[in-house]
């Protein structure tokens, strides 16, 4: 799951935001969970349909994903299967459960689970028994293809450590920045306490963790001013 584009152009893609309608925040979540899952065959199999699909979307969702589609369909399998475990799987900050951002590894985490099973059973879904439900992909196809509202309710929730997860990825330069940006742009503005929760992430790291999050992503301007069919990795 290529570079960014540079800053100047992404300014430029800012100024030409085209707002996002349901559709539109539902087709950017489906996306998203796939492209944020493991690249295994199948997923690099499928990834001709969603660049086809990306391009119905407006800017700047469409070169978010269209980035990281494009970084997938170069790289060997290996080489991609390798970096998605170094991303995601090796590193603290760039974890893909969203309650470990406010919970670490406590028992109050146990609890904030809670939330995403009984919205799932709410939807007449179950998961899987090793399949833990706040993981990122898991949240996002749970609103692209069962209910937006409470799957984007499940994303305000925890806004806060998306954003964390956003930045890690952009401060480490990695092509998966553009898919967490493309998810939190169908997001309302960062405001007040969210803003500040980040800011507190970003210092604090989660709770009773004894390795916390490194500073980053201190200057960006957002702080200033499906169900799966498998067990992810």
């Amino acid at each position: 799951m290529t570079s960014r584009a540079p800053a100047a152009r992404l300014r430029r893609g800012r100024a030409r935001r085209t707002p996002l309608d349901d559709g539109h925040r539902a087709l950017v979540h489906r996306v998203a969970a796939l492209l944020l899952d493991y690249p295994d065959a199948e997923l690099l199999g499928r990834l001709p349909a969603l660049r086809a699909a990306v391009g119905a979307l407006p800017e700047p969702a469409r070169s978010d994903l269209s980035g990281l589609v494009d970084h997938l369909a170069a790289a060997p399998p290996q080489e991609a299967g390798a970096a998605y475990v170094e991303t995601f799987d090796l590193r603290r900050r760039a974890c893909l459960y969203l309650t470990y951002y406010a919970h670490g590894d406590t028992r109050q985490r146990g609890v904030a689970l809670l939330a995403f099973k009984q919205a799932y059973r709410a939807a007449g879904l179950l998961l899987r028994d090793d399949e833990l439900p706040d993981h990122l992909c898991v949240v996002l196809e749970f609103s692209a293809t069962q209910d937006l509202a409470a799957g984007t309710a499940l994303l305000l929730q925890h806004r806060a450590g998306l954003e964390v997860l956003r930045l890690a990825l952009r401060d480490a330069g990695s092509p998966y920045a553009g898919a967490l940006a493309a998810v939190c742009a169908t997001l309302p503005p960062l405001a007040g306490n969210d803003r500040d929760a980040v800011a507190r992430l970003v210092a604090q790291g989660p709770p009773d963790e004894s390795v916390g999050l490194e500073p980053y992503g201190a200057h960006d301007p957002a702080l200033g001013g499906h169900p799966s069919e498998g067990a992810r990795r």
